[in-house]
C-alpha cells in the first residue's frame, strides 16, 4: 500500500530525551508505526481492514507461471507426449 507521513506536535525536550535513551532513531518509528497499526486495529471495523488490505496491491499474487520450460519449436513439450 501506499505510504504517508503523519506529523503531531510533541515537546521538543521530551523527544529529545526519548531518542537519547533510544539511540536509534529506526526503533523510534517502528514502535510509533507499532502504536499506529494498534489503533488502526482497534478502531477500524475487521470488515473495512479486510476490505482495504484486498485492494492492496502489493500483496497480489505474482502472474502465474508455466511449470514446464519453454520448448524451442519443432520440439515436443512434456505436456504434448503425456497425451
Amino acid at each position: 500500500m501506499k505510504k504517508t507521513t503523519v506529523q503531531i506536535n510533541f515537546e521538543a525536550e521530551k523527544l529529545c530525551a526519548i531518542q537519547q535513551y533510544m539511540k536509534d532513531e529506526t526503533q523510534l518509528q517502528a514502535e510509533l508505526g507499532t502504536l499506529l497499526q494498534t489503533l488502526y486495529e482497534k478502531h477500524v471495523p475487521a470488515p473495512l481492514r479486510e476490505y482495504i488490505e484486498s485492494r492492496d496491491t502489493s500483496v497480489m499474487d505474482a502472474p502465474k507461471r508455466s511449470i514446464y520450460p519453454a520448448v524451442p519449436a519443432g520440439q515436443s513439450s512434456p505436456a504434448d507426449s503425456e497425451e
